[in-house]
């Protein structure tokens, strides 16, 4: 399915855990889905909880894989040569056979297509699933990484195709995206029209935006911050963002009663002063699509 022009692809993302990028999410999410139907993607694929808030059944369940080499000693010469070319570490000569490590194998195929006895054949590794949830207007897409493998990206990799496949009439697309700068980060994040970065206003909160910051500046994705929590710590996060030209386009207050009703798996909609955040925060974040469109 053709992609259409006003498609809008959020990814909500943070240089560190705990900053409330799935509070922010599901709830902008539930948000949305009161007017129109929204897309939520969980792309935390290690530990997944959108599905905590999200109440609904889960309608289809996609198996995801990647593509691994496998030996075949009647093939083989054990030439070494496939060891060599490896950049990853994934083949080991041990003795009289070439031992694969799937975890740790980039699914780059050089090994397989530069085997002159043709014996590394690729074949499919089950590496975890996606999950659609329905919720009225909402969709959810949880990407769920195999409790055994190491490389979250492959999977990340394979919901963004996924969702244009089969959700790419979607307007709006939120995607919930793991914590940090690593790899995971930029595979989700990187091919979204626009980074939401959540901070909060703490000395590790401002070190790990900087990180976010400059992560977002080095992939060409513009971006804007939310600060969580407002209303205590310092004033770091604000002045940073001043002195830098980030727009701010959010601050969640600092309130007990949201990080209890959130550890209870609530929404927090019902709250006036989340949803007055949240309700801004949409409006701006409508203008910026209506921007990029043109």
């Amino acid at each position: 399915m053709a992609q259409t022009s006003n498609v809008f692809k959020l990814a909500v993302a943070s240089g560190k855990g705990g900053t409330g990028k799935t509070l922010l999410s599901t709830n902008l999410a539930s948000f949305v889905s009161e007017f129109d139907d929204v897309l939520l993607v969980d792309l935390d694929v290690e530990e997944p909880n959108d599905s905590i808030f999200v109440k609904g059944l889960v309608s289809d369940v996609h198996p995801q894989y990647k593509m691994v080499p496998q030996w075949d000693v009647a093939r083989c010469d054990l030439c070494g040569d496939c060891v060599d070319i490896c950049n990853f570490n994934a083949l080991v000569n041990v003795g009289k056979m070439i031992v694969v490590y799937e975890n740790l194998c980039h699914s780059c195929h050089a090994c397989s297509e530069l085997c002159h006895k043709k014996a590394l054949p690729m074949k499919k590794h089950h590496v975890g699933d996606v999950s659609v949830i329905k919720s009225q207007n909402l969709t959810l897409l949880e990407g769920r990484l195999n409790v055994n493998e190491e490389q979250p990206v492959a999977l990340i990799n394979n919901v963004h195709s996924l969702v244009n496949q089969n959700w790419s009439k979607y307007k709006y697309q939120i995607f919930d995206s793991p914590p940090g700068t690593s790899c995971s980060m930029v595979a989700s994040t990187g091919k979204c029209d626009y980074i939401l970065l959540v901070t909060e206003p703490t000395p590790f909160g401002l070190n790990d935006l900087k990180l976010a910051v400059d992560a977002a500046k080095l992939m060409k994705r513009p971006f804007g911050v939310v600060i969580n929590k407002y209303g205590s710590g310092n004033k770091d996060v604000e002045e940073y963002c001043r002195d830098n030209g980030i727009e701010v386009l959010g601050k969640i207050p600092f309130d007990i009663s949201i990080a209890e009703r959130y550890s209870k798996g609530e929404l927090l909609l019902d709250k006036h002063c989340f949803r007055s955040v949240v309700s801004s925060l949409y409006n701006k974040l409508e203008n910026i699509r209506i921007s990029q469109n043109g």
